[in-house]
């Protein structure tokens, strides 16, 4: 475990060196003069965040050379794509109406700008690692009838930079409203690019620069917004709670002096309640293998989430540089993979499995499989687009390397570990040598309905918070609030720990010993509900289109989900054993 902590400490340190968006080497330190690195991004429609092509598949001004930036794997996996733009920045030089370059665009080009303008592309850059973006025109719809619309092209730009020292602070742009080219009619047009230069002086410390991109997240109405959340989420959980609490605690009191009693006349009489299935209430799940596998996964997936908090609330995750998110994902998923094999292992042997190599293997494709399904077909889309959201074949290799260097070794040390643990499944009561029969139950009780009440309560303890994650990942709102959503997450654990409890309580009271998987795909049935969540956001809050955004959306979302469902339910049924235990602990069991 020591050697575990230790790489995992190496790994926050990789994440926080190496996934920023960084200018070449600079210490970002200049004098007069001195050229300051300005890098394009990208350029995309607004609405399709994941839909983003490199800056010079446009048309625009190219520079002679065009040099493209070494980038960190998390940049890779958010898409960026840095090149060297045509515009030049110097240390404190203002420039008006400097000339970019003199263009011809063809009929082809002009109906390229056309579309992009149509669909309200946008353009990023980063100049000095601050991150700059705009429109690249507009669209005039004085005409109701679309064919009457206006297409127009923004040719001059104004970089407003301020400086303190020798150092760059803020740097702001704006297109000038009165150049502009018109690209309504298919028809070829001369364009003169231009950029004027604007530095000026502000007291702001270099090291609070960030803070103008992380102030958004935190205004006063957005506040209000969040703690309202959070109240409402922490008033569902005390009733719940305190409601499960005072339920379970009168109704076990009565149970226990029942059976006491029942026990003290030993009469010969029908036997009814949770206490009559003791002799079935631990016999071992069906598909065993498979039930330690999604525990070891969704146990793996819970320690990721703490470790990505963690970072998260020490500060590695600030606005727009979000391939450190992804660098964290991946390197602490890697190294965490010892505790998927360790407790699927452990876990299955305790059930008596004797196949563990076999439910190794099922532990390690469990989650990765259909996520790695996912992205073979989603990367098969993005290069079809020929966006950059299709990753490079050397960034494949990496991750390949990655999952065969790492991951893989980690599984098979930790799957070895827990078959040599040689622990036992602590049951306080034996288990009889045949099954006793379910009585008939009401559909209530079946699997789905259960699984429907189980996952609502959880959600409607996140549900406002999951509009503006949704609106950071799948938008270009920022998500700064960290402590607001560990707090969520922790309510969010509690309250799918209760409800599993009372459910399997219910099931067990039913006289139906089955509560294995069922406490599992009841805590994990949140996920099913965020999923559900996905639908309306994408139609009623999004104005997300095209097949592309749309199947990066529901694909990856989809596997989002599915760990949230992995997670939850190992989380769900870690509180239904414990409260099965202590209930048979406390009678007498034969």
């Amino acid at each position: 475990m020591g050697r575990v902590m230790v790489m995992l400490f190496i790994a926050f340190v990789f994440v926080c060196g190496v996934s920023q968006v960084r200018s070449d080497g600079s210490d970002h330190h200049y004098k007069e003069g001195d050229v300051v690195p300005l890098y394009a991004n990208k350029v995309g429609p607004f609405h399709n965040p994941s839909e983003t092509y490199r800056y010079f598949d446009l048309p625009f001004c190219s520079p002679d050379h065009v040099k493209e930036k070494k980038e960190a794997l998390g940049e890779v996996l958010n898409g960026d794509r840095l090149v060297s733009a045509p515009y030049k920045l110097e240390f404190l030089r203002d420039k008006d109406s400097d000339l970019v370059c003199k263009k011809t665009l063809t009929k082809e080009q002009v109906s390229n700008f056309r579309a992009a303008v149509n669909k309200d592309y946008y353009f990023q850059m980063y100049y000095d690692d601050l991150p700059i973006w705009g429109f690249i025109g507009k669209v005039d719809k004085e005409g109701k009838d679309p064919s009457d619309y206006k297409y127009y092209l923004y040719k001059h730009i104004h970089f407003d930079i301020f400086y303190n020292k020798d150092r760059v602070i803020e740097i702001n742009v704006r297109t000038d409203p009165n150049a502009l080219v018109d690209l309504t009619e298919d028809k070829e047009v001369d364009v003169e690019f231009l950029y004027t230069v604007k530095w000026k002086e502000t007291n702001t410390p270099f090291e609070k620069r960030m803070d103008k991109y992380s102030q958004s997240s935190s205004l006063p109405h957005h506040l209000e917004i969040h703690w309202f959340s959070i109240i409402n989420s922490c008033v569902t959980v005390l009733l719940l709670t305190g409601f499960l609490a005072t339920i379970l605690m009168r109704v076990l009191k009565n149970d226990f002096v029942k059976y006491a009693h029942d026990e003290e006349d030993a009469e010969d009489q029908e036997e009814t309640g949770w206490k009559y299935i003791h002799g079935d209430v631990f016999r071992y799940p069906k598909y065993k293998s498979l039930f330690a596998a999604a525990l070891g996964s969704g146990t793996q997936l819970f320690t990721l989430t703490i470790f990505i908090f963690i970072l998260a609330l020490v500060g590695v995750f600030y606005p727009y540089n979000r391939g450190a998110l992804f660098t964290a994902l991946v390197v602490i998923y890697a190294l965490t993979s010892g505790i998927a094999g360790y407790t699927a292992t452990s876990f299955y042997c305790q059930l008596e499995g004797a196949n563990w190599v076999r439910n190794l293997l099922l532990t390690g494709c469990l989650f990765c499989g259909p996520l790695f399904l996912t992205f073979c077909f989603l990367n098969t889309v993005a290069i079809a687009y020929t966006a950059t959201a299709a990753l490079p074949f050397g960034t494949i290799v990496v991750i390949v390397l990655i999952w065969t260097l790492v991951t893989s070794p980690l599984l098979v040390l930790g799957g070895i570990a827990g078959k040599n643990s040689k622990a036992e499944f602590q049951a306080p009561c034996r288990t009889t040598k045949y099954p006793r029969e379910i009585p008939p139950l009401p559909w209530y009780r079946g699997a789905i309905p259960q699984m429907a009440m189980a996952g609502f309560l959880p959600f409607s303890a996140i549900y406002i918070e999951l509009y503006y994650i949704f609106a950071s990942v799948w938008g270009h709102r920022i998500y700064t609030i960290y402590s607001i959503l560990f707090i969520v997450f922790i309510i969010l654990l509690i309250v799918t720990a209760f409800i599993t409890v009372a459910l399997t309580y219910f099931q067990l009271a039913a006289e139906d010993h089955e509560w294995w998987w069922r406490s599992f795909l009841c805590g994990g049935s949140t996920g099913l509900f965020i999923y559900a969540y996905c639908l309306y956001y994408y139609y009623a809050r999004s104005d997300m289109s095209g097949f592309m955004q749309t199947s990066f959306f529901f694909g990856y979302m989809a596997c989002i989900c599915y760990g949230f469902f992995l997670m939850l339910g190992a989380v769900g049924f870690r509180a239904a054993l414990l409260f099965v235990r202590h209930i048979y602990r406390s009678i007498k069991c034969e």
